[in-house]
Protein backbone atom coordinates (compact mmCIF):
# COMPACT_ATOMS: atom_id res chain seq x y z
CA UNK A 1 0.00 0.00 0.00
CA UNK A 2 1.45 3.15 -1.22
CA UNK A 3 1.42 6.24 1.11
CA UNK A 4 0.40 9.68 -0.19
CA UNK A 5 2.89 12.79 -0.13
CA UNK A 6 2.02 14.91 2.43
CA UNK A 7 -0.12 17.94 1.11
CA UNK A 8 1.85 20.87 0.76
CA UNK A 9 1.68 23.61 3.11
CA UNK A 10 2.11 27.05 2.27
CA UNK A 11 3.47 28.02 5.92
CA UNK A 12 5.48 24.73 7.44
CA UNK A 13 7.10 24.51 4.17
CA UNK A 14 8.04 28.16 4.37
CA UNK A 15 11.94 29.16 5.03
CA UNK A 16 13.20 31.64 6.76
CA UNK A 17 14.32 33.38 3.51
CA UNK A 18 11.26 32.89 1.94
CA UNK A 19 9.65 35.78 4.53
CA UNK A 20 12.27 38.28 3.54
CA UNK A 21 11.40 37.73 -0.65
CA UNK A 22 8.16 38.35 0.74
CA UNK A 23 8.81 41.07 2.10
CA UNK A 24 10.95 42.40 -1.13
CA UNK A 25 7.60 41.43 -3.27
CA UNK A 26 5.67 43.99 -0.14
CA UNK A 27 7.91 46.89 -0.11
CA UNK A 28 7.59 46.92 -4.21
CA UNK A 29 3.56 46.97 -3.52
CA UNK A 30 4.13 49.64 -1.13
CA UNK A 31 5.86 51.85 -3.54
CA UNK A 32 2.93 51.46 -6.15
CA UNK A 33 1.23 52.40 -3.37
CA UNK A 34 2.97 55.81 -2.77
CA UNK A 35 3.46 56.54 -6.36
CA UNK A 36 -0.11 56.36 -6.93
CA UNK A 37 -0.96 58.29 -3.78
CA UNK A 38 1.74 60.91 -5.49
CA UNK A 39 -0.37 61.02 -9.03
CA UNK A 40 -3.96 61.49 -6.75
CA UNK A 41 -2.86 63.83 -3.88
CA UNK A 42 0.47 65.09 -4.69
CA UNK A 43 3.08 65.50 -2.08
CA UNK A 44 6.86 65.18 -3.57
CA UNK A 45 7.10 62.79 -0.21
CA UNK A 46 5.34 60.32 -1.49
CA UNK A 47 7.65 59.60 -4.42
CA UNK A 48 10.74 59.47 -1.83
CA UNK A 49 8.71 56.76 -0.34
CA UNK A 50 8.67 55.11 -3.41
CA UNK A 51 11.91 55.46 -3.81
CA UNK A 52 13.07 54.56 -0.40
CA UNK A 53 10.79 51.37 -0.44
CA UNK A 54 12.35 49.89 -3.44
CA UNK A 55 15.69 50.38 -1.80
CA UNK A 56 13.99 48.68 1.35
CA UNK A 57 13.16 45.66 -1.33
CA UNK A 58 17.25 45.72 -2.45
CA UNK A 59 17.90 45.21 1.03
CA UNK A 60 15.12 42.44 1.08
CA UNK A 61 16.48 40.78 -1.55
CA UNK A 62 19.96 40.48 -0.29
CA UNK A 63 19.02 39.17 2.89
CA UNK A 64 17.13 36.23 1.90
CA UNK A 65 20.23 35.03 -0.59
CA UNK A 66 22.37 35.37 2.40
CA UNK A 67 19.93 33.59 4.90
CA UNK A 68 19.22 30.66 2.62
CA UNK A 69 22.73 30.24 2.54
CA UNK A 70 23.49 30.77 6.21
CA UNK A 71 20.80 28.22 7.05
CA UNK A 72 21.74 25.78 4.41
CA UNK A 73 18.34 25.42 3.63
CA UNK A 74 15.98 26.67 0.51
CA UNK A 75 12.57 26.33 0.45
CA UNK A 76 10.58 24.10 -3.13
CA UNK A 77 8.60 28.02 -3.53
CA UNK A 78 11.79 30.19 -3.13
CA UNK A 79 13.31 30.70 -6.58
CA UNK A 80 9.98 31.83 -7.84
CA UNK A 81 8.64 33.93 -4.87
CA UNK A 82 12.31 35.35 -5.47
CA UNK A 83 11.63 35.91 -9.54
CA UNK A 84 8.08 37.17 -8.61
CA UNK A 85 9.19 39.40 -6.50
CA UNK A 86 12.28 41.03 -8.41
CA UNK A 87 9.73 41.75 -11.00
CA UNK A 88 7.17 44.10 -8.85
CA UNK A 89 9.86 45.39 -6.78
CA UNK A 90 12.53 46.19 -9.25
CA UNK A 91 10.27 45.72 -12.61
CA UNK A 92 7.01 47.10 -12.15
CA UNK A 93 7.67 50.07 -9.56
CA UNK A 94 10.49 51.59 -11.39
CA UNK A 95 8.44 52.03 -14.56
CA UNK A 96 5.79 53.04 -12.19
CA UNK A 97 7.66 55.57 -11.01
CA UNK A 98 8.89 56.93 -13.82
CA UNK A 99 5.58 57.41 -15.35
CA UNK A 100 5.05 58.95 -11.62
CA UNK A 101 7.94 61.23 -13.01
CA UNK A 102 6.55 62.61 -15.95
CA UNK A 103 7.02 59.82 -18.79
CA UNK A 104 3.69 60.02 -19.61
CA UNK A 105 3.77 60.10 -23.34
CA UNK A 106 3.33 57.53 -25.58
CA UNK A 107 6.52 56.46 -26.18
CA UNK A 108 7.38 56.79 -22.79
CA UNK A 109 4.89 54.17 -22.30
CA UNK A 110 6.13 52.05 -24.69
CA UNK A 111 9.65 51.96 -23.30
CA UNK A 112 8.39 51.56 -19.59
CA UNK A 113 6.39 48.71 -21.02
CA UNK A 114 9.33 46.83 -22.88
CA UNK A 115 11.44 47.53 -19.86
CA UNK A 116 9.29 45.76 -17.53
CA UNK A 117 8.82 42.80 -20.51
CA UNK A 118 12.45 42.82 -20.53
CA UNK A 119 12.86 42.22 -16.86
CA UNK A 120 10.51 39.63 -16.56
CA UNK A 121 12.31 37.57 -19.89
CA UNK A 122 15.39 38.20 -17.91
CA UNK A 123 14.16 35.96 -14.56
CA UNK A 124 12.56 33.37 -16.68
CA UNK A 125 15.64 32.68 -18.46
CA UNK A 126 17.91 32.83 -15.41
CA UNK A 127 15.22 29.98 -13.76
CA UNK A 128 15.84 28.19 -16.84
CA UNK A 129 19.62 28.39 -17.33
CA UNK A 130 20.47 28.45 -13.17
CA UNK A 131 21.46 24.60 -13.53
CA UNK A 132 23.65 25.03 -16.75
CA UNK A 133 25.53 28.25 -15.77
CA UNK A 134 26.12 26.45 -12.33
CA UNK A 135 29.60 24.99 -11.24
CA UNK A 136 29.88 21.84 -9.74
CA UNK A 137 29.13 22.57 -6.14
CA UNK A 138 26.06 23.51 -7.68
CA UNK A 139 26.46 27.57 -7.42
CA UNK A 140 25.78 30.21 -9.81
CA UNK A 141 28.87 31.49 -11.40
CA UNK A 142 27.49 34.22 -13.40
CA UNK A 143 24.68 36.53 -14.74
CA UNK A 144 23.76 36.62 -18.02
CA UNK A 145 22.57 40.21 -18.49
CA UNK A 146 22.43 42.79 -15.77
CA UNK A 147 20.32 41.83 -12.94
CA UNK A 148 16.80 43.53 -12.35
CA UNK A 149 17.63 45.29 -9.40
CA UNK A 150 20.18 47.09 -11.32
CA UNK A 151 17.09 49.36 -12.03
CA UNK A 152 17.99 51.03 -8.66
CA UNK A 153 20.39 52.94 -9.99
CA UNK A 154 16.88 54.74 -12.49
CA UNK A 155 14.79 54.76 -9.27
CA UNK A 156 18.37 56.77 -7.61
CA UNK A 157 18.18 59.44 -11.13
CA UNK A 158 14.31 60.07 -10.76
CA UNK A 159 14.83 60.34 -6.66
CA UNK A 160 17.63 62.93 -7.96
CA UNK A 161 15.91 64.47 -10.39
CA UNK A 162 12.52 65.02 -8.17
CA UNK A 163 14.60 66.21 -5.43
CA UNK A 164 15.91 69.09 -8.03
CA UNK A 165 12.09 69.74 -8.83
CA UNK A 166 12.69 68.34 -12.55
CA UNK A 167 9.31 66.24 -12.84
CA UNK A 168 6.81 66.03 -15.20
CA UNK A 169 7.40 69.51 -18.00
CA UNK A 170 10.69 69.66 -16.02
CA UNK A 171 11.98 66.59 -16.38
CA UNK A 172 16.00 66.85 -17.59
CA UNK A 173 16.44 67.24 -21.63
CA UNK A 174 13.00 67.97 -21.94
CA UNK A 175 10.28 66.32 -24.35
CA UNK A 176 10.19 65.90 -28.36
CA UNK A 177 6.84 64.28 -30.46
CA UNK A 178 7.22 61.87 -32.91
CA UNK A 179 4.18 61.28 -34.93
CA UNK A 180 2.35 62.65 -32.29
CA UNK A 181 3.78 60.41 -29.73
CA UNK A 182 5.12 62.25 -26.31
CA UNK A 183 8.91 61.11 -25.76
CA UNK A 184 11.10 62.29 -23.08
CA UNK A 185 14.63 61.24 -23.85
CA UNK A 186 15.29 60.26 -19.98
CA UNK A 187 13.12 57.45 -20.56
CA UNK A 188 15.31 56.20 -23.33
CA UNK A 189 17.63 55.19 -19.99
CA UNK A 190 14.91 52.54 -19.29
CA UNK A 191 15.46 51.22 -22.71
CA UNK A 192 18.81 50.99 -21.74
CA UNK A 193 18.40 49.10 -18.75
CA UNK A 194 16.07 46.99 -20.46
CA UNK A 195 17.96 46.09 -23.07
CA UNK A 196 21.49 45.24 -20.83
CA UNK A 197 18.99 43.16 -18.59
CA UNK A 198 18.12 40.52 -21.91
CA UNK A 199 21.76 40.57 -23.28
CA UNK A 200 24.01 37.96 -23.30
CA UNK A 201 26.66 40.11 -21.61
CA UNK A 202 28.50 38.24 -18.62
CA UNK A 203 28.89 39.03 -15.48
CA UNK A 204 30.11 37.19 -12.30
CA UNK A 205 28.30 36.71 -9.53
CA UNK A 206 29.93 38.07 -6.26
Amino acid sequence: MTTKPRPFSMIRDFALADWFTLGNAASGVGALFSTMTYLQEGGIWHLYAASGLVLLALVFDILDGRIARWRQRASLLGRELDSLADVISFGVAPAVIGYGCGMQGGLDRAILLIFVCCGVSRLARYNVTAEVNSNAEGKVTYFEGTPIPTSILLVAVLCVAASMGALHENLWFGSVHIASLGLHPLSLMFALSGALMVSRIRIPKL
